[in-house]
């Protein structure tokens, strides 16, 4: 377990203050005060998974309705011991209960599983408690009139009766009798009686009981005699509203005690949600995820930032101890990062050990320590007599004492404070030591002895805290796998010192150590060539992905309109059967009359012009079922169509008149009665219109109306017409229809109000004549015709 002065070191009491401000409870907050981390790996997974069930509700469904709640314990207790408890307390409870229900009406809207739900089914729910504490507690000082008829009576009564005092006293104070005898003209309340304020000089002109005095002695505060009685009334009343106000606290309180267990239990789950909950609201506001845990290997973060940093300042950065190598050393100029850096791993492998999520990226995994170690800052201290080196060495010889192989150590600036070759030789001892006991360790340094030590040493590896000396100011970026430069000569430099002076201080390092510094310069200067271009790679791969989606999306488009049309085509070929249906029913009816007629002299001259219009009629047919042999036969116009055009219109096999200049791709026709909007590829120009023939639309002499006269006698339109007038001509129009033997009609009633349909639709219903009828479908007119069939 981590000592609490590691924990101060790192700072994670902050995190558990923060933690703590994001509860609602008391309770709640005091738990998230407690939060310790764990040194196991299963109790950090399952206080992981509370704290990811509460913020994937949180996320979909946003945070429970939990209220301020208290603890009533102490309350419920004295209640099962048959104590009554006060207004005040009995709210509590109230609001608990009503916390509870509302909690768990949050979870019943919420989908899915989640691990919480242990949580959500202890929560304790009592509607009827919650509703008689609720309707009898007006106040934390006042029970509802309506808590008990007897209540509800006794309190009419005492109201009664004080208006009935009110009102002799106020006879009172306005008769010219006795206003001269009164201080003020008003009535007033002394010891729970009413009374009058009446001149010193003149109280035996007015009998009655003295209740008060005035401060200042002028005015005495009498009950009128006439009114004793009554106000002697008021007081017993009085006392009986108290032992009934008394009596239903008690039952109240009886009530609370009976369910005791169930209310504390459902409370404790109540704060564990609210304390989950809590969780959630801190990654929120960090912008944290949840990490990877587990209890071998190292902790790898990636994107980490420190929890205390804006997320809006703070430089993201990749930290990891315990894969390839375990131990990380960072070096690199003062205030660029180094400490930060350390801190960072230190404080959020605590947090991911305290079930927390952590300001780094999902795929950060975080190792379980059994302790973390931290020698950080000046703890010089003056009362023990101790040097700052003193103070650190104190500190790390009590770590080496006690880190082991399930151990996070964390040093920074190892071995500072003395002299610089003392310091890196005790820094590079006190490193191997460490890892001899299996420890992980994390040190920033100075020292180029031991940048050196890490570059020959299997397993330990340099980082480096990258700054730009253009700016002289740090980039906060952590680079591991390069020793980092102080970079003392070049901010000299930069600064204005003296060249000669940073020449003779060249001159005084060993060139041994110059050679060194020289070859990190070098790889820095490769480092950021190669980082360049990756940049520069990484852009050519993002655009090469962007086309390839757009190309997919314009894929997926097309697949999508090809399969928009096929269904056109499909509707289109199943209207044509519709029609041909009907057609053949006509046909039919025709070959009958024909068959009647065989012996007479235009049989055969009947029966080819009937194949004749028949065949004709399937090529019609058989071109609109077929959508690819329709648009490779179709027409183009020959000139722009113009209102006034004749046209044919071949998705309705009929000829139509243009009544309006064609808009864009669409154009609107009437055909008949019918007036519709169809593409311009689905008409071709039709010559101009002609007398009808006064032969057309006459009964042959066998009875059997000609191809034209079924046509016009097939459909009728009653649009315009009232219901009366629609019903009159429909009887007409079906009489015609029975006498030329047609089967089928159309009738044109329109959709409007419906009014017009459901007129027609009864007269069908009655008439002796239709044998069925039902209203058009796609590509008949729809809800605006009907069809009949006659019998």
């Amino acid at each position: 377990m981590t000592d609490q002065k590691y924990l101060d070191i790192l700072e994670y009491p902050i995190i558990l203050q923060e933690l703590s401000s994001c509860a609602v409870s008391e309770d709640a907050k005091e738990k998230a005060l407690r939060l310790y981390p764990y040194d196991n790996i299963y109790e950090a997974k399952n206080e992981l998974s509370l704290t990811l069930g509460a913020n994937s509700l949180s996320t979909s469904y946003g945070y429970p309705p939990i209220e301020k709640t208290e603890n009533c314990a102490i309350y419920l207790n004295r209640a099962s011991m048959g104590g009554s408890l006060s207004l005040k307390e009995l709210l509590s409870v109230e609001r608990v209960l009503k916390t509870m229900r509302r909690t768990y009406e949050y979870r019943k809207e919420a989908e899915g599983e989640n691990d919480l739900d242990t949580l959500f089914s202890c929560l304790y729910i009592n509607k009827e408690l919650e509703k008689k504490l609720s309707d009898s507690i007006a106040s934390e000082d006042q029970l509802d009139e309506n808590a008990s008829p007897a209540l509800s009576e006794i309190v009419k009564k005492i109201r009664h009766a004080q208006m009935e005092v009110r009102s002799r006293l106020d006879s009172m104070i306005r008769s010219h009798t006795y206003q001269k005898y009164l201080q003020e003209p008003i009535v007033t309340i002394r010891d729970g009686r009413f009374c009058v304020p009446v001149k010193q000089e003149y109280r035996s002109e007015i009998k009655g009981l003295v209740h008060d005095t005035s401060s200042s002695g002028a005015s005495l505060f009498i009950e009128p005699a006439a009114v004793v009685e009554m106000n002697n009334e008021i007081r017993i009343l009085e006392s009986k509203k108290e032992i009934e106000e008394a009596r239903i606290i008690a039952a109240l309180s009886a009530l609370c005690a009976n369910v005791k267990e169930e209310i504390m239990r459902g409370y404790d789950a109540l704060t564990h949600l609210d304390f989950a909950f809590a969780k959630s609201k801190l990654a929120d506001k960090m912008r944290a995820n949840p990490p990877i845990l587990t209890e071998k290997g190292g902790t790898n973060l990636k994107k980490a930032r420190h929890p205390f940093i804006s997320p809006e300042k703070a430089v993201p950065i990749d930290i990891s101890v315990g894969n390839e190598y375990d131990t990380l050393v960072i070096t690199g100029p003062n205030t660029g990062g180094k400490t930060v850096a350390i801190k960072t791993m230190g404080l959020l492998s605590l947090m991911a050990a305290s079930g927390l999520m952590i300001p780094a990226s999902t795929e950060s995994t975080v190792r379980i320590y059994k302790r973390i170690f931290a020698d950080i800052g000046d703890e010089q201290s003056i009362e023990q007599s101790l040097s700052t080196f003193s103070s650190h060495m104190k500190n790390i010889i009590s770590i080496v004492q006690n880190a082991d192989e399930d151990s996070l150590v964390i040093l920074d600036e190892l071995g500072a404070g003395t002299d610089p070759v003392e310091g890196a030789a005790l820094a590079i001892s006190i490193i191997e030591n460490l890892r001899g006991a299996g420890a992980f360790v994390l040190a920033t340094t100075h020292y180029p002895e031991i940048k050196l030590y890490a570059l020959k040493t299997d397993r330990v590896q340099n980082a480096g805290c990258e700054f730009d000396v253009a700016s002289l100011r740090p980039t906060y970026r952590l680079l591991t796998g390069i020793p980092g430069k102080s970079n003392a000569f070049l901010i000299s430099e930069k600064l204005g010192l003296p060249q000669k002076i940073i020449e003779e201080s060249k001159s005084l390092i060993d060139s041994g150590s110059m050679r060194f510094e020289d070859v990190i310069g070098n790889l820095e200067e490769m480092r950021i060539h190669l980082e360049k271009e990756k940049k520069e790679t990484e852009a050519l791969k993002a655009e090469a992905l962007r086309i390839r989606d757009d190309a997919q999306r314009e894929k997926n488009q097309l697949i999508s309109e090809l399969k928009k049309q096929q269904e056109r085509e499909k509707q289109s070929a199943l209207s044509a059967i519709e029609e041909a249906k009907s057609y053949a029913e006509l046909l039919f009816e025709e070959m009958e009359g024909i068959k009647k007629e065989k012996d007479a002299e235009n049989f055969s001259r009947l029966l080819n012009a009937s194949k004749a219009e028949y065949s004709k009629k399937m090529r019609e047919l058989e071109g609109r079922a077929d959508p690819v042999r329709e648009n490779s036969s179709k027409k183009k116009l020959q000139r722009p169509l113009q209102k006034g055009d004749i046209v044919f219109i071949e998705s309705l096999g009929k000829e139509g008149l243009v009544i309006s200049n064609p808009q864009g791709d669409r154009v609107q026709v009437q055909a008949g009665v019918i007036k519709t909007t169809v593409s311009i590829n689905d008409v071709t120009l039709g010559e101009k219109k002609k007398e009808k023939k006064k032969s057309e639309g006459k009964v042959t002499r066998t009875g059997v109306a000609s191809s034209y006269t079924k046509d016009a006698m097939t459909e009728i339109s009653l649009l315009g017409m009232d219901s009366i007038e629609a019903v009159m001509a429909l009887d007409h129009f079906i009489d015609q229809a029975v006498l030329m033997k047609i089967p089928t009609i159309r009738i044109v009633h329109g959709k409007g109000t419906g009014v017009l349909r459901a007129a027609v639709a009864k007269r069908l219903k009655s008439h002796k004549a239709i044998k069925e009828y039902r209203l058009g479908r796609y590509g008949e007119g729809e809800d605006g015709v009907t069809i009949a069939t006659l019998k």
